[in-house]
């Protein structure tokens, strides 16, 4: 079944505007304590802990959102974060005082330093650019060496997709994702913009339901168990074919 075309350039730039995250996959979600979305902000913070150099240098969030992530790391770190929506920069400043909140393109990344990040974080943003490839590579040239790059991203190939109707799962019904990629094709940026993956995974069949019959209740429990367990445990360990988006953590040389 044949969905909406993507959105163009000037599309998806009207789309993020204020009430961009009442819409689209965002629309059905929960996002209050112990929600999904509570649960895999926590996920992100030991993620950038764990892997990010231990000198409590800056950090940026590429798309920082409504600042639950910054909210969660404006202590370990100089915290920056940049984002086109008005609303979303609001509350960030509101959520994450001891950050830095900046009404700025992702895609305009010139006014930082080169080596001026220890780590650059960015979840469910790179799909949406124009040019993932020169974002990445400007990702690198913020990063000072031995500095990590945490992202998030849609995995169009991901087993279960194939019972889905795919204009209208977690990654086609948003118009404005035009540059969703296979694993590979992310890794092949890293690796060409100076950057050495050093995990690659995803998140768990949490876009349910995949089969008919069985409530998508039953489904969510029982698809979406091993994603909890990684959640829970802080672990890496889910193989990209069993999720629904794709986590990379690299490392500038």
């Amino acid at each position: 079944m044949s969905g909406p075309e993507p959105a163009s350039p000037d599309d998806r730039h009207a789309a993020f505007q204020d009430g961009y995250f009442r819409k689209w996959n965002y629309a059905d979600r929960g996002r209050g304590r112990f929600s999904m979305y509570w649960f895999a902000r926590r996920y992100y913070a030991a993620l950038v802990r764990r892997y990010a150099p231990r000198d409590h240098g800056a950090l940026l969030e590429i798309g920082c959102g409504e600042g639950d992530l910054l909210s969660l790391l404006q202590d370990d770190f100089k915290a920056v974060g940049i984002d086109v929506i008005p609303e979303a920069v609001e509350r960030t400043r509101r959520i994450a005082p001891r950050a830095e909140a900046r009404l700025q393109d992702g895609e305009e990344l010139g006014a930082f330093a080169s080596g001026a990040f220890s780590a650059v974080v960015s979840l469910h943003v790179f799909e949406h650019l124009a040019d993932p490839a020169a974002a990445i590579g400007e990702v690198s040239r913020l990063l000072k060496p031995g500095g990590v790059f945490v992202f998030a991203t849609p995995q169009p190939d991901y087993a279960m997709r194939r019972f889905k109707d795919r204009a209208n799962d977690a990654i086609g019904k948003d118009l404005t994702h035009i540059n969703v990629q296979p694993p590979a094709v992310w890794r092949g940026w890293c690796a060409a913009a100076g950057l050495d993956v050093v995990r690659h995974f995803a998140d768990g069949l949490w876009d349910v339901p995949y089969l008919p019959v069985i409530p998508a209740k039953v489904q969510f429990a029982f698809f979406g168990l091993p994603a909890l367990a990684q959640v829970l445990t802080r672990t890496t360990l889910t193989p990209l074919s069993m999720g629904v988006n794709q986590i990379l953590i690299a490392r500038k040389r």
